[in-house]
Parts: structure tokens; C-alpha cells; sequence
């Protein structure tokens, strides 16, 4: 008996799905317990099985679980994307980010700064980012992530070259149309109404979005091609 009560301490905890919404979603807000099983069913994740069927996730499923949902927030990242890339590294590889030039470890990210830190972080003034609130290309927030700091440390490079926040008005005006594009296209998916709709209607929202921005990159690099040299 004292055996097998050490052998059952010295075994690492599993824990439900209601225990990894409970330590996940603080940083993940949109994480719900059907995302999880889509996840699962797209093959990312491979948690455990109780005899009665009951889902069970260890430390390393937490972990991988940061790491996906970590680069679908901060990077944009379709799934099918992260699957090749979480396979390379299960397979031993050393992949290079996906999307990311210079190839980063994927430790978990998602930096959040308070806005002195913003500031610093970007070289930015007070002013730009009042600006940028302003011109609605940066969203208000008492906490800023990430990506406020790549569009904030974008904006000082615009200005000195004279191109200013409300310069860009027309930028949100563009990404509500191709929003509208986004919700006619998950209209067939998003009126069946179950869980794994759900699911599958954001992770297409996410590759949609990916498609154009490629389409949108295109457009412009074809119309650099036409300025005078």
C-alpha cells in the first residue's frame, strides 16, 4: 500500500477540461472547452482518455496549448500552419517560426505593457499614440499587446517619413469591408449553430484573413512596380 500511495504522488497530475479553462483563460479569454475539442479534432493536441471517456491534459498538453494559442493570437496564424510546425518539432526539427524571418524559439510570448512602457518600447510620443487612438488604428486599452507595439513602432517609422495616424483613416474603413467579406463567407458554417461550428467558423475567420492579406500584399507590391524609378 505505501508503495502504490508513492508511486500515485510521484505521478504527474492530470487535469480536466474545466482545470485547463481555469489556468488557460486568463490568457486566453476566448478559449472554451469546444475550441479545445476542436483543436483536438484537427489532430494539434492528444490528451488523455479515462476509461469513461473523459478528456485529461498533462503539463506538456498545457505547454503545446500556450505555444498554439499563444501564435494564433500574437502571429495570426491558420492551424494547419501550427500543426506543420508543431510536427516538425515533435519530429526533433528546429522549424523556424512560421511567418517570422530570423526564426524565434517558441517560448510562450504575449507581452503586455502599460502605456509608459508602450511608449518606450516603440520610441514613440505621447502624441502618436494619441494619434493613432484617434484615427482608430490603435485600439484604447489601459493595457496594450504586442501587436499595438509592432503597429506603434510601424507608425514612427510612417511619421518620419511624413505620413501621419489620421493619414490612415481610410485603413479601418477597408478592414470593415473586408470584414463584411469574412461574414458572407461563414454564413453556411455559422447557421448550423453547434459547438464545433463555432469553433471551425474562427479558424476559418483566421485563414480568410490570412488569404487576403496576401492578396492585399500582391495588390501593393504590383502597384510599387508602376511608381517612377
Amino acid at each position: 500500500m505505501a508503495r502504490q500511495a508513492a508511486r500515485a504522488q510521484a505521478a504527474p497530475a492530470l487535469l480536466s477540461i474545466g482545470q485547463v479553462l481555469a489556468r488557460l483563460t486568463p490568457e486566453f479569454p476566448d478559449l472554451s472547452s469546444s475550441k479545445l475539442r476542436f483543436l483536438e479534432e484537427r489532430g494539434l493536441i492528444t490528451p488523455a482518455r479515462t476509461a469513461s471517456g473523459y478528456r485529461k491534459f498533462s503539463a506538456a498538453d498545457l505547454e503545446r496549448l500556450r505555444v498554439i494559442l499563444g501564435m494564433q493570437r500574437d502571429h495570426y496564424l491558420p492551424l494547419k500552419v501550427i500543426k506543420t510546425y508543431l510536427t516538425d518539432l515533435d519530429a526533433g526539427l528546429s522549424p523556424a517560426l512560421p511567418g517570422s524571418a530570423s526564426g524565434p524559439s517558441m517560448l510562450p510570448s504575449g507581452r503586455r505593457f502599460k502605456r509608459v512602457e508602450l511608449l518606450r518600447e516603440a520610441g514613440a510620443s505621447a502624441e502618436l499614440l494619441r494619434d493613432a487612438v484617434t484615427a482608430s488604428v490603435i485600439a484604447p486599452a489601459e493595457v496594450f499587446g504586442e501587436e499595438s507595439l509592432a503597429v506603434l513602432k510601424a507608425l514612427v517609422e510612417l511619421q518620419r517619413n511624413g505620413i501621419e495616424p489620421r493619414h490612415l483613416r481610410g485603413f479601418r474603413a477597408a478592414a470593415e469591408r473586408e470584414l463584411g467579406l469574412i461574414e458572407t463567407a461563414l454564413v453556411p458554417i455559422a447557421r448550423r449553430n453547434d459547438v464545433s461550428s463555432r469553433a471551425k467558423t474562427a479558424e476559418l475567420a483566421r485563414e480568410i484573413s490570412g488569404q487576403l492579406d496576401v492578396v492585399r500584399g500582391s495588390i501593393i507590391r504590383s502597384a510599387l512596380g508602376r511608381l517612377p524609378s
